[in-house]
């Protein structure tokens, strides 16, 4: 096979491509050594990691007509995508499938997908459609602000809802656009401090109107009962009086009823106490726990690819958490070569959107660039405790559905970009 028969095939910039592949063959290892508890589920070794496969193989099918997309034809489906992120994002909100206490799910028939993984792409695009429209010699219009605070005010308090690191990792996103897109500083300065002054009345008021779940000792409940003497009737006053106050609070509840879950996270990364092994709840912090038992255990050089020993116990080992179950198999080195792939994607972007002639390709390029990483920095630092736990996938590596299909898409918007991006004309480029 010649050179020109692997151009027409790889078409774009091949170090994107090398990362790439070396992203999806990370993945297919280390979903297949993560997915024990599935195939304990299932019954089948090969079920998790060959749906997997499938997967990234209609991901790379979608990767590859997106990047035989001219990058002006993006512009074109801005409002479309707009209008199905809004649309599909009430519909998860209000009658959308419930995921692990989370409406995020919306789906047709055996076909299910997230509409924040759309939503995120959306904005991205939108934001740079934006910038470049007005930019001027001496940077963004300061008009452009409003027109992107107005889009984002559409979208992100419909994700926030049900996904708070979502809409956290979206904002970030954005506001780094805008830096990207030379925002007026005074105009940014003082969304910061809205944003600080913000973040910190969602803080005091989900550790205000958050409510912990608290496990109940049916015995001791019943000794209780049984020392007080209650009759019959007195208990069932009790649960209808019980029941009938649930069914008042349940309209509250359907607005705050993650409000418990970020607050016993918040609660978990900032107690700095310090619990003996032996006493160690496992119960209840198990995730951080065993995550933090896969890292120790790595003994640095790891245990090889398929040796893994915490993926029987992190209910998120083939996701959330697979970050861990990497630094436990491929040791610190594999940490280290997983973390320089994302940033040489991220530099790879920056030199390819440089090249660009027109801004709208370029802020496109970073965008969705940033995304990527800023989201993989997200999961990377949930899974060594430096950050509280999220739902966040590692980009193209954590076994996943509409975030894995998409992910790829980004990956082809990139590539779309890069064949039209000129060649580097000086030593700097």
């Amino acid at each position: 096979m010649n050179n020109k028969t692997l151009n027409n095939i790889f078409k774009g910039d091949k170090v994107i491509w090398m990362v790439f592949f070396f992203l999806c063959l990370i993945s297919v290892v280390e979903v297949y050594s993560a997915s024990s508890q599935l195939t304990y589920k299932g019954g089948s070794y090969l079920a998790p990691v060959m749906k997997h496969v499938g997967i990234l193989i209609l991901g790379i099918f979608c990767m590859v007509v997106t990047l035989n997309v001219k990058c002006k034809y993006f512009k074109v489906v801005t409002p479309f995508l707009l209008i199905i992120s809004i649309v599909t994002l009430l519909w998860a909100l209000f009658s959308g499938q419930v995921y692990n206490e989370a409406s995020r799910w919306v789906g047709f028939g055996f076909l299910k997908f997230q509409p924040s993984e759309i939503a995120k792409g959306t904005l991205v695009l939108a934001t740079a459609q934006i910038l470049s429209a007005m930019q001027t010699e001496k940077g963004a219009d300061r008009h452009a602000f409003g027109y992107i605070i107005a889009v984002c005010a559409f979208i992100v308090p419909l994700i926030f809802v049900e996904n708070f690191s979502t809409a956290a990792l979206i904002c970030a996103v954005v506001f780094m656009m805008m830096i990207l897109g030379r925002v007026p500083m005074q105009q940014l300065g003082k969304l910061l401090g809205v944003v600080v002054l913000i973040g910190a009345f969602m803080v005091a008021l989900i550790m205000l109107v958050g409510q912990e779940e608290k496990k109940v000792n049916p015995d001791q409940t019943l000794v209780q009962q049984i020392d007080e003497k209650k009759s019959d009737q007195t208990l069932v006053e009790e649960i209808n009086a019980t029941t009938t106050n649930k069914e008042e609070d349940s309209k509250v509840s359907k607005v705050f009823h993650r409000f418990g879950t970020w607050k016993a996270r918040i609660m978990s990364f900032f107690d700095n106490t310090e619990v003996p092994p032996e006493k160690y709840d496992l119960n209840k912090d198990g995730q951080v726990g065993h995550a933090n038992i896969a890292i120790a255990s790595s003994n640095f050089v790891g245990k090889g690819p398929g040796n893994s020993v915490q993926c029987d116990f992190l209910s998120q080992a083939f996701s959330d958490f697979i970050y861990a179950i990497i630094i436990e198999e491929m040791g610190i080195f594999g940490a280290i070569f997983v973390a320089m792939l994302y940033i040489i994607l991220l530099f790879r972007t920056g030199r390819i959107a440089n090249r660009c002639e027109n801004n709208f390709p370029a802020f496109l390029a970073m965008g969705i660039a940033l995304l990527l990483i800023t989201q993989a920095l997200f999961n990377m630092c949930v899974a060594v405790g430096l950050a509280p736990v999220t739902g966040q996938p590692l980009p193209l590596i954590s076994k996943g559905g509409t975030s894995t299909i998409i992910n790829c898409v980004y990956i082809g918007v990139i590539l779309s970009i890069s064949r039209s991006a000129k060649r580097a004309t000086s030593p700097l480029n």
